[in-house]
């Protein structure tokens, strides 16, 4: 046989498609030992449809059925089965990796051991989250954190990610979604003459510093909290960027207005720093109305995951919590 038909030969062979990668293989054998869609979902804390999809896409990648459906069992296929022998050693391996490192945070005193990796949106991570992270690793002092603070949208498994605090309406539906912290937008100012304003209407001749993209101009709708009134009105930022901890700093030196999340400004609306410049006016945003910890799913999120938003769910809730807040909001949902 020649170069050329040799070449053309191996250029027609059917090519064997890609195996899944490992956290792929280790959810296919969680959903084949729980011989159900519904029992799987429920194992891991994921809802039915998003099984449904996982499973969907491997079949998808491998180019076949995995599972035969019937109304009463599902099993597996000839395929499923050859997979689920390696899927079942890849979860046999991962559990024995997190067995051993549960069993050295024991050796060490009681406390988790290991690497949590953390991401947070900077207004949570610098005004709420930096004090429940001190006490949480002073419980775990074996435990090293690596934090990564962005506003951007954070793929928790390809970026190996455990924790997500993010501020969304819409997470993941591969993800377990813990709400946190309920929180509005207001706009705020340092005090000043002229302060509060009438109403939205009036930040049309006001310097207003706009987190986000630059833009010359930005409509906001914004929302009565008890009278369920709306008013929109067209702004040029003065001052546009991608920092709310920056933006709210100039605002307090007298710069200007500043839209930002109640919790961001608490101690500056303590210290009167800052002031609410619309009384009984809120913005929604996009993003929702609820501050939420995102994970993966129950049987594959490390325990330090587990443990580190259930001591920031119990830090946000406690009496200490609730007397550092701000008062009530009004009929805001």
């Amino acid at each position: 046989m020649t170069t050329n038909a040799r070449l053309r030969r191996t250029n027609l062979a059917p090519r064997a498609p890609a195996l899944p990668d490992a956290n792929a293989l280790e959810l296919f054998a969680r959903i084949a030992a729980a011989g159900s869609f519904a029992q799987a979902a429920r194992n891991l804390g994921l809802t039915r449809a998003a099984i449904s999809r996982r499973v969907q896409t491997l079949e998808e990648q491998l180019g076949a059925p995995l599972f035969t459906r019937t109304t009463r069992a599902l099993g597996l296929t000839e395929t499923g089965r050859r997979l689920a022998t390696r899927a079942r050693a890849v979860l046999d391996a991962t559990e024995a990796a997190r067995r051993s490192l549960r069993s050295r945070g024991s050796a060490a005193g009681g406390g988790l051991a290991g690497t949590l990796r953390v991401t947070a949106v900077p207004s949570f991570g610098q005004t709420v989250l930096g004090p429940l992270l001190a006490s949480f690793q002073a419980a775990n002092p074996e435990l090293r954190l690596e934090l990564r603070f962005t506003h951007r949208r954070v793929d928790l498994v390809r970026e190996d990610i455990d924790v997500a605090f993010r501020l969304t309406s819409r997470p993941p539906e591969d993800c377990v979604a813990t709400p946190l912290l309920p929180f509005v937008v207001h706009a705020y100012a340092a005090p000043g003459p002229g302060l509060p304003l009438p109403g939205p209407h009036a930040l049309a001749g006001q310097r207003c510093l706009l987190f986000g993209a630059p833009a010359d101009e930005m409509t906001l709708h914004w929302q009565h909290q008890t009278e369920g009134r709306r008013e929109a009105v067209t702004i040029e930022p003065a001052m546009v960027g991608d920092d709310l901890g920056t933006l709210q700093a100039v605002a307090a030196a007298g710069g200007g207005i500043v839209f930002t999340p109640d919790y961001a400004v608490r101690a500056e609306l303590k210290a009167r720093t800052l002031i609410d410049v619309l009384p009984g006016w809120w913005l929604p945003v996009a993003e929702g109305d609820t501050l939420q910890a995102l994970t993966l799913p129950v049987a594959v999120a490390p325990e330090s995951a587990r443990a580190l938003v259930h001591h920031v769910r119990q830090g946000l809730t406690s009496p200490q919590a609730r007397s550092r807040s701000l008062p009530p909001r009004g009929a805001v949902r």
